[in-house]
Formats: C-alpha cells, sequence, structure tokens
C-alpha cells in the first residue's frame, strides 16, 4: 500500500494535486489559512425601489468563486434580492430555473458545486436585519466583501463592526465600464511573508564573515594551485572572500567601500581568472564580478524595519501581547546586540561542484539555526517574564527570523467615503488637480451611493438612477465638502459628471466582463488578507474599463 511508503516515495497526495499550484504560491501554512477561514459577502441590501436592473450582484459573486475556487473553509452570502431577468443576462451563478428565487440560495447553491471541500451558507434578508438578529454573526467570519452600492447606514455599521473585531472589509463596485474596491485593514496589520524579489532577500554577510565561513574561505588560499576544473568551480562566495582578504592586504585592512573601489575590485577579481581557459571555464569568476556591487554593502536595517521596532507594541509589551510583537522585540533585542538580523541562511545558485556547495549551503544554514536559537532563547525569557503561559510557536519564530528583513507593518485605514476625515478630503482634492487622474470614477460612486440610500429611504424617486438633476446636485454637495478653502474649478466637475454619465446611462447595472475583472482583482487582495502573505492594496483601486486604465491610491 501506499500508505506503507515514504511520503516522497507515495507521491503527492490528492489534495496536494488538486490545489498544487496555490501551494506553490502561499506553502502548506497559507493553504492552511485559507482553509481555517470563512467570508461573508453581503452581495446587496435590498431592492432600489421598483428597479432590478441596478440589484445584479455580480462583482460579489465573481469574487467569491475566485475564494471557492482555492479552498476557503466556507462562506456565508446575505443577499434578501430575488433572482429577475436582467440578472441572469449578466450573472453566470445562476440558470433559468433560479428566476423569482432567492438569489443568495441560488448562487450559494451554484458556487458550492465548484469545490466539496467549502461549505457555503446564506441568509436572504438585509445584513442589517441579520446582525440584529444575531450579534455574533460577524464575528464568525475572518473577512468581509461588499459588493454595493448598497446603504451607507448598512455599510456604517458593517465597517464599524467589522474594525472594533480586527475584520478586514473590501468594498467593492462594479457599475457599467467602471469598477472601484476598497480595503479596510485593522489598525495594525503585520506580514511575515511579504515575498519580496529573491535577489533582494541574499544575505551572504561577505564584509563580516563568522568564524565558520571565514575558515572556509582560508581552505581555498593555494587558489593557485588548483587544476582547471578546480579552479573553475569554486563557489563564487568563497572567490569573493579570498579575493577581499587580498585587498585588504593592501589596502591598510578595508573593503571597497565606495563605487570607485569596487569597481577596482572587481576589475581585481576579473584579471584573476584564467584567461587559457575555454569559454564558460570560468563561469564562477563571472558570477563574482557580478555581485561585487551588490554583495559588498555593509548591513543596513530597512526602514519598514526600524519602525516597527520603534513602533509602542514592540517596546511596551503585555501577557497579551501578540506573539508578532514577542518576536519583533526580541528580533531588535538581537539588532541591538549584533548589529544585524538573523541571518535568512539561504544562497543563490552557483557554479560549483555539488559537494562543495553542500557545505557552503551547510555552513549558512548552521548559522541560520543558531541566530534562530538565539532569539528563540530570548523570546522564551521575555515569555517568562511577562507571566505569559503560552509561547510563541516555533515555526512562527523561524519565519519572523527567515524573513525579519522584508517583514511589513501596515496601519489600515478606513473605507474613503466623502464625508470622512480631513486626510481623506485632502488626498481626493489634490488628486482632482490631476488632468489624468480616475479619482473622479470613485466619487460617481459615491454620488451612486447616496442616491440609492436616497431611493430606499424614501428621499428620491425610483427614477433618480438617471435623473440628472439629482446626480447634479449631489455632485456639487460633494465638491463643497472637498473643497475647503480651495474652490474646485468647472473643468474638475465637467470630469465627475462625464464620470457619472456612464453610472446613470446603465441604471446601476453591472456588465459581466468588467465585473468578472474586479472579482478576479478583488478576490487577489482578498487572497493576501486571508493569507497574511504578499503586500495587500493600501487601499483604493479604480478601473477604466472605457480606457482600459486603473490606478491605486492611499485615501
Amino acid at each position: 500500500m501506499a500508505s506503507d511508503f515514504p511520503h516522497a516515495l507515495a507521491g503527492p497526495s490528492s489534495k496536494e494535486r488538486k490545489y498544487d499550484r496555490q501551494l506553490r504560491l502561499w506553502a502548506a501554512s497559507g493553504q492552511q489559512a485559507l482553509e481555517e477561514s470563512r467570508v461573508l459577502l453581503v452581495n446587496s441590501d435590498g431592492p432600489w425601489g421598483n428597479k432590478s436592473t441596478g440589484v445584479s450582484g455580480v462583482v460579489g459573486v465573481e469574487t467569491l468563486k475566485n475564494l471557492v475556487l482555492p479552498g476557503i473553509g466556507g462562506f456565508t452570502i446575505v443577499d434578501p434580492a430575488v433572482v429577475t431577468e436582467p440578472d441572469l443576462g449578466v450573472n453566470f451563478f445562476l440558470e433559468n430555473e433560479s428566476l423569482g428565487k432567492s438569489r443568495a440560495e441560488e448562487t450559494c447553491r451554484l458556487l458550492t458545486e465548484l469545490n466539496p471541500d467549502v461549505e457555503g451558507n446564506f441568509q436572504a434578508k438585509p445584513i442589517a436585519e441579520v446582525i440584529q438578529e444575531d450579534p455574533g454573526f460577524l464575528a464568525r467570519h475572518k473577512l468581509v466583501l461588499v459588493s454595493g452600492p448598497i446603504k451607507q447606514s448598512s455599510l456604517r455599521t458593517l465597517c464599524e463592526g467589522a474594525k472594533t473585531l480586527g475584520i478586514p472589509v473590501l468594498y467593492t463596485r462594479s457599475v457599467g465600464f467602471y469598477s472601484t474596491f476598497s480595503l479596510q485593514l485593522p489598525a495594525v496589520f503585520p506580514i511575515v511573508e511579504t515575498h519580496p524579489d529573491p535577489e533582494s532577500t541574499q544575505d551572504l554577510r561577505l564584509l563580516s564573515p563568522w568564524p565558520e565561513l571565514a575558515a572556509a574561505a582560508g581552505g581555498i588560499s593555494n587558489l593557485d594551485s588548483f587544476d582547471d576544473h578546480q579552479h573553475g568551480h569554486v563557489p563564487y562566495v568563497l572567490l569573493l572572500l579570498h579575493y577581499l582578504e587580498k585587498w585588504r592586504e593592501s589596502h591598510d585592512g578595508n573593503a571597497p567601500s565606495n563605487y570607485k573601489e569596487k569597481t577596482a575590485f572587481r576589475d581585481f577579481v576579473r584579471s584573476s581568472a584564467r584567461a587559457n581557459i575555454p569559454q564558460g571555464g570560468e563561469e564562477n569568476y563571472d558570477e563574482a564580478v557580478a555581485a561585487v556591487l551588490k554583495a559588498l554593502n555593509p548591513f543596513s536595517l530597512r526602514s519598514s524595519t526600524r519602525e516597527i521596532f520603534q513602533m509602542e507594541e514592540c517596546k511596551q509589551l503585555t501577557a497579551d501581547s501578540a506573539d508578532f510583537w514577542v518576536i519583533a522585540s526580541a528580533v531588535r533585542e538581537f539588532y541591538e546586540t549584533h548589529q544585524v538580523l538573523p541571518l535568512p541562511g539561504s544562497l543563490p545558485d552557483m557554479k560549483a561542484q555539488s559537494a562543495d556547495y553542500v557545505s557552503l549551503q551547510n555552513i549558512y544554514k548552521s548559522k541560520a539555526r543558531k541566530d534562530i536559537a538565539e532569539v528563540t532563547e530570548t523570546i522564551r525569557r521575555i515569555e517568562s517574564q511577562l507571566g505569559r503561559t503560552f509561547g510563541a510557536p516555533d515555526k512562527d519564530i523561524e519565519l519572523f527570523c527567515k524573513n525579519a528583513s522584508h517583514i511589513q507593518v501596515i496601519r489600515g485605514r478606513d473605507i474613503p467615503q466623502v464625508d470622512g476625515d480631513a486626510h481623506t478630503k485632502k488626498r481626493l482634492r489634490v488628486e482632482l488637480d490631476n488632468d489624468e487622474s480616475l479619482i473622479p470614477v470613485h466619487l460617481a460612486f459615491q454620488v451612486l451611493d447616496i442616491v440609492v440610500t436616497g431611493i430606499q429611504e424614501g428621499k428620491y424617486p425610483e427614477d433618480s438612477l438617471d435623473d440628472e438633476a439629482i446626480w447634479s446636485v449631489e455632485i456639487d454637495r460633494i465638491l463643497a465638502g472637498i473643497a475647503s478653502d480651495a474652490p474646485i474649478d468647472d473643468e474638475v466637475r465637467t470630469r465627475l459628471l462625464e464620470a457619472a454619465q456612464e453610472l446613470r446611462r446603465t441604471e446601476g447595472g453591472e456588465l459581466h466582463n468588467i465585473s468578472s475583472l474586479t472579482g478576479g482583482l478583488v478576490a487577489q487582495e482578498a487572497l493576501k488578507v486571508l493569507t497574511r502573505q504578499y503586500v495587500p492594496l493600501d487601499n483604493t483601486c479604480i478601473f477604466n474599463g472605457i480606457r482600459s486604465s486603473s490606478a491605486m491610491y492611499k485615501l
């Protein structure tokens, strides 16, 4: 039986085969986080009067589709709408037999067919009613997706409730050829696995080698006596250490420190390659020469890591502090002691004999393990001092140490609203002065939210979705709120009216291709948030399908 064989011989499990591509992106830890997540989709807030054209809810379902396929643990759809004929024309997850039935129930049924591992539920009532009946409803979810437009009061309730619980919110809208989405993260949102460019993560410590690495470099002190094969297969890391030692002998013990000196050192290394070797035989020297400028730099702490070390959460630990901050405090202590971060322990590919490369790799891995052990010892001491009854998991400590130089903490902001804080208004004002800015599209969606809320609350008649006069009044009100001391010129107002015309033309209705594309973009951000990997949007993205352009804004 396959179970009698080692895993490597038995081959991947059915689950590993099923999720193979995404496991390559976020590994088993990310997949586990995904499978432990439950997502709430608020897909509408009820009909907009007698109009059914604007309640298609496509972008929310398309987003959820892209989360069901990779295997979230479960989802809940909250949608009081019933399926209408316009829905059938744009929503892929509805059938002719769905007509007149609960849209939440029908979309839930068809979405769960995509992946039997995912549990689906639905509520065919407004979100405000659901929360009122079940106060703990929101807390059972790891992410809230809102597909607008919905009542401003409902959006405010969702955002404030999620903020209190530390649950991220993604608010997305898609109408006609325009779409936009914004991400609200908790006030402090740390990300350990940011997945930077691999080249930027290399930390070879060539200017300050530890004893084992220096001893390995000393093993090639008689480099000139090597035969051609050996000479052409010395790992370039050892070559650079070897020639650095020679350089220091003639430069008062100093390593090359500026561009001129590094260029001279690079020429020195290049001149040491054997000219009689056929092309490609001294490829290790080419690698060494190419690495000089990026590898011979003294260690410097990235600004993002320094900011983490200076945060109050890192300095003022309590028994209730999250594991992240306890580990960060220990790594900060490591840095203050050694003036470097724990060694990641990885090596780039290089031309070398297998045995030599493995030996060098073991030196780096051994040093990384020692650094992790030192950090772990500090963590256990801190935990003991704090009287914590639980300890940070070893795997989390190791992950933090390996990624310490590129860890980020995002300070989450609210879903941007035109009646929001002064910072949002200031950013909107600045962007409106840019002729190429897509902010008018974002503001047009804000007007749509206001008009829809007015219809649902009886302030505006049911045919207001295409009433130019009402839209014009609301646009002027929004611009007056943003204007501050400086008046907004007529050209800006004209651009906002043009953006609003597309939303009026379609009466709030969606196009499947635009909503499908947007759903893919929103799902990508949702996956980043759920797996706590990669750096998510901060905090608004706008797409103009007419011009095939998009832009991101910090509002």
